[in-house]
């Protein structure tokens, strides 16, 4: 994926143009070890900082506003009950109540497939503009790793980290600390792809 760090090159001169393109892993000649670096940025938050990378795999969920309403319904109550069981618990030291959307169904950080999140917009349909597949998610970039609300998923490893400084080691911004959503069609990968943030 190639991303401009400008956003007036985006198609409305005020978003982000981005290119998705396929390559096999044999043809990769010689991989580069160091990423190209644009010589002028538009906007600081569109250029990663080198950073290691520890791929884990995790089971996600859809989006609760993708549930069906009983469904719903259900879980709203078992949350309901943990957290009226936190209220009366003594134990000061208790974890706190975990919850179906920031602990369980869609992770923070960068992810490659799985659920998108839509916690800034309703749903929307993402088909395929070609051929009208419902399209997939691709990958997802995410301003953050985790976050107050979402402090199940910080590292096990690293209990002590500060939320807001370690939770973006690539310091890439999207929108307004949002994520980038990227959906792909999985009956044609050349067919054009789409994208949203949330």
């Amino acid at each position: 994926m190639f991303w401009c760090p400008f956003d007036a090159h985006g198609p409305s001169d005020y978003d982000m143009l981005l290119d998705l393109r396929w390559r096999r892993s044999w043809e990769v000649a010689e991989a580069v070890t160091a990423p190209p670096q644009p010589q002028v940025v538009g906007f600081e938050g569109y250029v990663p900082e080198p950073c290691v990378l520890h791929p884990e795999q995790v089971a996600t969920y859809p989006f609760a506003g993708l549930l069906p309403e009983d469904l719903c319904a259900r879980i709203d109550a078992w949350e309901e009950a943990l957290e009226e069981e936190a209220e009366q618990s003594e134990d000061d030291d208790a974890a706190t109540p975990v919850g179906y959307q920031h602990d369980l169904s869609i992770p923070p950080g960068w992810r490659v497939g799985g659920f998108a999140s839509w916690h800034t917009t309703d749903p929307a349909p993402m088909n395929c503009r070609t051929c009208k597949t419902p399209m997939r998610l691709l990958l997802t970039i995410d301003s953050s790793e985790w976050d107050g609300g979402s402090g199940s998923w910080k590292p096990l490893e690293e209990p002590d980290l500060p939320t807001h400084l370690s939770a973006r080691p690539t310091e890439v911004t999207v929108g307004r600390w949002g994520e980038l959503n990227i959906f792909a069609c999985p009956e044609e990968p050349s067919h054009p792809h789409r994208w949203s943030i949330q």
